[in-house]
């Protein structure tokens, strides 16, 4: 069984250690726990590795958020995955920090990546898992936020948050999405 586990983020040193780039650091952190190694590859890098008799193919696409349809459509259909065994992990505004979310379908709730994979697979239909950054700015300050970098006692908090999301993430592979939901609810 193959499954394609896509990491959402901006390339680039500026973006690095930001609130949008939650995506990427789970798809580093499952690579270092499954001990795969990042590859330049179409659209991105790619990792794959072996979790429990499961193939998964780690994916941090290259181009940049608002475009990361491209790069998940064309994994899907390159390595013929089904929809349903892959999963989008991003940042989410809409939910408090650290709180995970998983779900099989829904609206991009005004995700640029999340919009883009939509337009470009013509569906709302596919698996993602939102990890909540908060929505501790003012008015108009939306982007300054999510692009800008951890507070000292959110980054305290991170690696606690990026081990569940890898979790589940792996949990989505093994046990299924519905079960999966358990596991991101912890």
């Amino acid at each position: 069984m193959k499954y394609l586990i896509t990491g959402l983020g901006n390339i680039g040193y500026e973006y690095e250690n930001t609130r949008h780039n939650i995506g990427f650091e789970v798809a580093d952190l499952l690579c270092e726990q499954l001990n795969g190694t990042w590859k330049g590859d179409h659209h991105g890098e790619l990792a794959t590795v072996r979790y429990k008799g499961r193939t998964l193919l780690l994916l941090k696409p290259n181009t940049y958020m608002n475009l990361s349809g491209k790069a998940i459509r064309y994994w899907l259909q390159k390595e013929k995955i089904q929809l349903e065994n892959s999963l989008v992990i991003c940042d989410d505004i809409n939910l408090e920090f650290g709180k995970l979310r998983l779900r099989a379908k829904g609206s991009d709730g005004g995700h640029n990546g999340l919009k883009s994979i939509q337009d470009l697979l013509g569906t709302t239909v596919y698996p993602r898992l939102r990890i909540g950054i908060g929505s501790d700015f003012g008015r108009g300050r939306q982007v300054d936020y999510v692009l800008g970098e951890w507070t000292t006692d959110e980054a305290a908090e991170l690696p606690n948050i990026l081990d569940r999301a890898a979790e589940t993430a792996k949990a989505f592979a093994t046990i299924g999405i519905t079960l999966a939901m358990n596991v991101a609810a912890k």
